[in-house]
């Protein structure tokens, strides 16, 4: 309940208490959540009579002055506190016989540094693990608890500092600026909409029972090269579609210019345009690509081909299993640091033709090229 407006519910809450209701029926009639009425209760409950009495007035007073700011950070209060959350963002990394190894040798920059490079080794314990851990570390001694998120603010908000700005070299991300979660999630999606969600695929593309439904996806390489890879659902059918570079690529970045690394939204596009043309109309059903913005003209590529389009939930890689499991056996062509670039179309047609004839387990050892011959047999019949 808040202070501002808490009065009158809490007065409420009072009356109820007293006509013998009980916390859900309490939560019910106010409509909140039980936990937030058994938190009211115990937290700004009157004592001096020795026991734990509710009254909406003396409870009103406790919510006020608890909300009183600037409030002094736990963590630079609490010294042992502290100590024990900088220990575990930052202690060192030992070995089996307790000796520190001190891994790189990184200096503080003041910022993020970036992808392939030497990171500071250690512990890194995330805020989360530190504030649950604390409980079962101390578990009768209440002043050691403190939250992830005070954790997260005493690193990030100036202002909060009770802990160094450069532990923050220590958090898996390694970020010095904290990403707003509703920034992250609205980056790259607005071409996705609910007609379009996976939940909207026809039940025959989940139980595998009609060849025709595809999976798509990039695999990426060195200087943004990539490869595309469409996998046919029943049959493990794998296509590779060629994405040069375009002109231009190795010119100066001109900022907000064209896409001339070769997967941009128009030449993905116009490269699964050309690939699922060339087979017959019973073999082009559904695709099922992930949020990425190379597939932002979705649309046109179902005008201009007749294939459904759906897209997984974020963060959702199992939703395109077969396609994920097949970028893996392409690793062992394509592997990761490498310049993909560099291969040619016919390159990509002899990978995808010596996956096409291996045999499968789950195929009871028949080829994926075998499969779908005999299902165009049996559809041609």
């Amino acid at each position: 309940m808040t202070t501002t407006a808490g009065s009158r519910p809490r007065s409420r809450c009072c009356v109820l208490l007293v006509a013998g209701c009980g916390v859900r029926e309490v939560a019910r009639r106010l409509g909140r959540s039980p936990s937030t009425i058994s938190r009211e209760l115990r937290r700004n409950a009157a004592t001096r009579s020795g026991r734990l009495d509710y009254r909406a007035t003396t409870a009103q007073w406790h919510a006020v002055r608890r909300a009183r700011r600037p409030k002094p950070a736990k963590l630079a209060v609490n010294d042992e506190l502290r100590r024990y959350v900088q220990d575990r963002l930052a202690g060192v990394v030992q070995g089996s016989d307790g000796v520190a190894v001190g891994g790189p040798d990184v200096a503080w920059i003041g910022r993020r540094r970036g992808r392939r490079r030497d990171r500071r080794w250690a512990r890194s314990w995330s805020p989360e693990q530190i504030s649950n851990r604390l409980c079962l570390d101390f578990p009768d001694d209440e002043s050691m608890r403190v939250s992830h998120e005070a954790i997260y603010q005493s690193l990030f908000v100036q202002g909060r500092g009770a802990l160094k700005r450069e532990l923050t070299a220590c958090l898996r991300t390694g970020r010095t600026l904290r990403v707003p979660r509703a920034r992250a999630r609205g980056r790259g999606k607005g071409f996705v909409t609910d007609e379009v969600m996976i939940s909207q695929r026809p039940a025959e593309a989940a139980d595998r029972a009609v060849p025709g439904h595809w999976e798509g996806d990039l695999i990426l390489g060195l200087r943004s090269s990539a490869i595309g890879t469409l996998v046919e659902r029943t049959s493990r059918f794998t296509m590779l579609v060629h994405l040069p570079p375009m002109d231009g690529r190795d010119a100066p970045r001109i900022k907000n210019g064209p896409a001339l690394t070769g997967h941009g939204a128009e030449a993905v596009r116009d490269a699964i345009t050309e690939a699922i043309v060339t087979l017959p109309e019973q073999l082009r059903r559904s695709l099922t690509w992930d949020q990425g913005a190379e597939m932002a003209q979705h649309a046109r590529l179902r005008i201009d081909t007749g294939l459904e389009v759906y897209f997984c939930d974020p963060q959702s890689p199992w939703q395109r299993g077969t396609n994920e499991n097949t970028n893996g056996l392409l690793r062992q062509y394509f592997p990761r640091g490498t310049d993909l670039a560099r291969h040619s179309a016919e390159d990509l047609t002899a990978v995808a033709a010596a996956l096409n004839t291996r045999p499968r387990k789950t195929l009871a050892w028949k080829t994926p090229a075998e499969v779908l011959d005999a299902y165009l047999a049996t559809a041609a019949a």
